[in-house]
């Protein structure tokens, strides 16, 4: 089952595209998940990915993932592409993107959608890295070795990088185990699932799973789940709603805002109301 909207078939993230190396997670090895959260990422793991993430260019995963914001990977991929057969290579992208012509830029990234205000972004931080680092390479090497506290909170400092962009370049980038960055899916399932509160915000989900999912199986649960997302547990239509054997993960969800008898789902934090 798959909403209805221009979503990829796969979730570049956690696929083949997606960087870092498969590996594989021994899920009963302390004798099995200690909450309900890691009980839901185990079984993620086991129909989706299990990856140790990092290795990605720091400068050019913060690129990639402003390209991705409000938009698919179906839209944002080709942008990335082209940006990068334009203004690449990687160890060189803040240079050249700092000295691009915004409005060549937008034309270069017009697929992502939002493109005059995503290119205004990125010409900003390129700027931005330039002046505090003084080169791609120098950025590169905070995102990877700077302490994550220090790393996620200067990211946040720029206009236009909020904390799914910030979490996504530490672990796509930095490797940092026990960051769970949430995306809409993720703010979705958790909340309907149980795993936090019904009217917690993306915040407040991203410190419920990172205190209750494992460091090392933070990453593959955040690319896992927004699979999980798109495959079985939209926002209009979960695959619940067709009975409890449609969804491989009926027994561990709650079900917050979803009334299986008359078919009506809501967001969790109305059904809270």
């Amino acid at each position: 089952m798959t909403e209805k909207r221009d979503e990829p078939a796969e979730n570049i993230s956690g696929g083949e595209q997606g960087g870092g190396a498969f590996t594989a997670f021994d899920a009963d090895a302390e004798g099995g998940p200690t909450t309900r959260a890691e009980a839901v990422v185990d079984e993620l793991g086991a129909m989706y990915w299990q990856k140790a993430y990092g290795g990605q260019d720091g400068f050019e995963c913060l690129v990639r993932t402003i390209l991705s914001q409000n938009t698919s990977d179906k839209a944002s991929q080709p942008a990335h592409d082209s940006l990068m057969n334009r203004y690449g290579p990687a160890d060189e992208l803040a240079e050249n993107l700092a000295d691009a012509p915004q409005d060549e830029l937008a034309e270069t990234i017009s697929s992502a959608g939002l493109y005059n205000q995503k290119s205004e972004v990125i010409v900003r931080v390129a700027e931005w890295a330039l002046d505090e680092y003084g080169s791609t390479t120098e950025f590169d090497r905070f995102v990877r070795d700077g302490e994550p506290g220090v790393v996620r909170d200067t990211l946040l400092s720029l206009k236009g990088v909020g904390p799914k962009t910030a979490d996504c370049v530490l672990l796509f980038a930095g490797g940092r185990g026990g960051v769970f960055p949430v995306d809409t899916h993720v703010h979705r399932i958790a909340r309907r699932m149980g795993l936090a509160p019904p009217d917690a915000d993306h915040e407040e989900v991203r410190e419920h799973l990172e205190r209750d999912v494992p460091g090392e199986k933070c990453g593959f649960g955040h690319t896992a789940m927004i699979q999980f997302g798109r495959e079985y547990c939209s926002a209009r239509k979960p695959a619940c709603l067709d009975g409890p054997e449609a969804c491989p993960l009926y027994d561990l969800c709650e079900r917050v805002g979803i009334d299986e008898l008359d078919g009506e789902v809501v967001d969790p934090a109305q059904a809270a109301d």
